[in-house]
């Protein structure tokens, strides 16, 4: 451009009349020609700092500046928070997965205890309905006995025999009674009042005593053992009661954890998708911007260097023409 500058300036001087280059107070056209230059070279330097301070001012740009870091730090967080997300809903599953199976084997335990007292109650109204009955049988039986005692020994052996508690005797004789066979023979001969009866001899008297005794110590070995079963299913009943309370407070508590579990894991795999969406969108971002900017450099660093040989050409033919041996050709 310098050489182009310069052959423009000889062309200039060359066409020139001579009678230009005799009066001194007209303008050298030399002169003229270095100032125009001068004016283009400072029109190009305002025109770069023009275009500089856009460049610098220009939003992309800034955003080059600072859009890296920001992305970067953004994903530098959306990184950590992953692994973060990550762990806590690998410990929040294990926990959930802990609790399930608590949850299962208390529920079992607890149908389990409801089942044994069900069984428990089943056979303690069982036992209870035989107490019941034997007692009852046995207070007849005693009564009928009494009633035979004091009608024999009132010499009324005969009537009694015709009565419905000579029969009950009968009966638990030949069926309950716990005696001697040559007794049972006796009684139950005389009871069908085939043997006389001779009140004096107190035999069949003494056999209806022995007789009572007997349903006596029946009836309280009976009744001691319903009192000992009765004890010993309320103590049953009253520590399965506690178990089932204390199994049905852990269900209903691990059943609340489960619900909670269930929300947190919901939340934080969105907010882990999220995040891993978030996390892409700035990584294709950041490569897009830094593609961008690195275009806009080019382009920039490009129209700097055109600039810059701008201002050497227009330097150089600046100084050529300023240069006294150009000036001695000229003229």
């Amino acid at each position: 451009m310098a050489r182009l500058v310069l052959s423009a300036a000889a062309l200039l001087l060359l066409c020139a009349p001579p009678a230009c280059w005799a009066s001194e107070h007209r303008a050298n056209p030399i002169r003229k020609v270095v100032t125009m230059l001068q004016n283009m070279e400072q029109q190009v330097r305002e025109e770069g700092e023009k275009e500089k301070k856009a460049y610098e001012e220009w939003p992309r740009m800034c955003y080059c500046k600072t859009g890296a870091n920001t992305l970067e730090t953004s994903m530098e967080a959306s990184k950590g928070k992953i692994e973060a997300l990550e762990s806590k809903i690998t410990e929040q599953t294990e926990k959930k997965a802990a609790t399930d199976a608590a949850l299962k084997e208390h529920t079992a335990s607890r149908a389990e205890a409801k089942d044994q007292m069900a069984k428990a109650t089943a056979l303690r109204n069982a036992q209870s309905t035989a107490f019941m009955k034997l007692k009852s049988d046995a207070d007849t039986n005693v009564s009928a006995l009494a009633a035979a005692v004091a009608a024999i020994e009132k010499g009324m052996g005969a009537s009694f025999l015709q009565s419905s508690s000579a029969n009950l005797i009968k009966t638990y004789a030949m069926e309950k009674a716990n005696m001697p066979d040559a007794d049972r023979q006796n009684l139950l001969a005389f009871l069908s009042g085939t043997v006389a009866y001779a009140p004096k001899s107190g035999e069949i008297v003494g056999i209806l005593k022995e007789m009572g005794d007997e349903m006596a110590a029946d009836l309280l070995a009976a009744t001691k053992a319903e009192e000992e079963a009765k004890a010993t299913y309320e103590a049953m009943m009253s520590a399965k009661t506690k178990e089932v309370n204390t199994l049905t407070a852990q269900i209903e508590e691990e059943m609340m954890r489960l619900g909670e579990l269930s929300v947190l894991l919901a939340e934080d795999s969105n907010d882990l998708e999220e995040t891993k969406d978030t996390l892409g969108e700035d990584t294709t971002y950041l490569a897009e911007l830094r593609k961008g900017c690195a275009t806009k450099d080019a382009e920039w660093e490009a129209r700097c260097k055109v600039r810059s040989d701008e201002l050497v050409a227009l330097a150089e033919t600046i100084k050529v023409l300023n240069d006294d041996d150009s000036l001695e050709l000229f003229k």
